[in-house]
């Protein structure tokens, strides 16, 4: 049996790593002519090798779980074609325990696609964010047209507001704007500085420029009456150190997609959001789609195992392999709609995550429990159809 478990594991991992290296080489070769357009005197082609080089990472963790269905669908209709399936089946393995050894051989790829998905993606999208920002002078992620938005609690009840213009490849920030509200969200003070950094839990702010609103202002401003003292203050300051709960990693994990972060940070960030009372929906369902990632690649195995399994003597890979394409395709679109569809219907988190893979799950165990038992089917259906008791 583990002679067996080899040879089945070696014919899969070969047919798996051509095919991911074919959809990498595609996908890349696709976002290289997209990008063409961004050539110019600031980012030669170089550059854009560069840069595509480190989008490898997220494109294999995006690519994983398909990949390896249509390698696994490859390798075992070629299998079945060679007939060496059926001397398996002969030697007593049972489609069920064939099912097992392919879990078994899946196992290594789970523990890659975890490391992938945890070490290497996160940093990847990291660097690629600065080197894009520091060649392009844009880093993506969730950027709006006036910058980056946070907020936060402030002493004595009230709340702050950072707007952050630009963010540096060294860690750095740059076009800092602050709001500091007073219990009851009455505006306090507006500030403004050139650049800034963060260290020991605090934003150290250079060159700032600070206007102060007196606490009776809105009180004058609504009786119309002229104030002893001067409703507003400006002040200015080579340097403000000012406490706060943002970190450099919650401020990348605003730039990252929430399915590239790692567990680690998405939780942290996920917490730093409920502290503040901010939406988390969309971070939760990621966090629970991050937890699921390793388990869709056993999904998708079990997906395989039916389709290369069927019509043996017959052979017909190029069909299998066309079937699991497509079935690899919707089962990537179901899940975007259950996403998609959760977020709507305000779904629990780990509906939207898990249902659309046990669902699949399910479906290919069922389909190959019905082709291990296809004799015995036919054989009830034959005996209890209404054509076998009339004659």
């Amino acid at each position: 049996m583990r002679t067996a478990r080899r040879y089945l594991a070696r014919e899969i991992y070969r047919s798996c790593v051509v095919v991911l290296v074919a959809l990498l080489g595609l996908f890349t070769f696709f976002a290289l002519i997209e990008a063409l357009e961004d050539v110019g005197n600031n980012f030669t082609v170089f550059d854009l090798f560069y840069l595509q080089a480190l989008q490898m990472p997220t494109r294999l963790y995006e690519l994983l779980p398909i990949g390896l269905l249509i390698g696994a669908i490859l390798a075992l209709a070629s299998l079945a074609q060679r007939n060496e399936l059926v001397i398996l089946r002969v030697s007593g393995v049972s489609g069920m325990k064939l099912m097992r050894m392919l879990w078994v051989i899946t196992l290594p790829w789970v523990i890659g696609a975890f490391i992938l998905s945890e070490l290497i993606t996160p940093a990847a999208e990291i660097k690629t964010s600065e080197t894009s920002l520091q060649l392009l002078g844009r880093a993506g992620g969730g950027r709006l047209n006036s910058g980056y938005w946070f907020k936060e609690e402030a002493p004595e009840n009230g709340t702050r507001v950072i707007n952050i213009a630009e963010l540096k490849p060294n860690g750095g920030v740059a076009g800092i704007t602050l709001y500091e509200f007073r219990e009851g969200q009455e505006l306090a003070s507006f500030s403004q500085a050139v650049d800034g950094y963060f260290n020991d839990g605090s934003l150290v702010m250079n060159q700032v420029t600070e206007t102060r609103i007196n606490a009776a202002a809105v009180d004058a401003l609504a009786d119309a009456r002229v104030t002893d003292a001067p409703v507003t203050q400006v002040n200015t300051a080579g340097q403000r150190r000012l406490p706060t709960t943002l970190t450099p990693e919650r401020l990348i994990a605003r730039i990252l997609t929430p399915e590239r972060m790692s567990i680690t940070v998405l939780s942290d960030y996920i917490s730093y959001l409920e502290a503040n009372n901010l939406q988390t929906n969309r971070e939760v369902v990621a966090l629970w789609r991050k937890l699921a990632y390793p388990f869709t690649l056993l999904v998708m195995i079990t997906i395989a195992a039916p389709i290369g399994f069927m019509q043996t003597r017959r052979g017909g890979v190029g069909g299998k392999v066309f079937a699991g394409i497509l079935l690899g395709v919707g089962f990537f679109m179901i899940n975007q709609l259950a996403l998609n569809v959760g977020m709507l219907g305000k779904w629990a988190p780990w509906v939207t995550a898990l249902v659309p893979n046990i669902g699949a799950l399910l479906l290919a165990l069922g389909a190959l429990i019905l082709m291990e038992n296809q004799h015995n089917v036919r054989r009830f259906l034959v005996t209890h159809s209404p054509w076998s008791r009339t004659a």
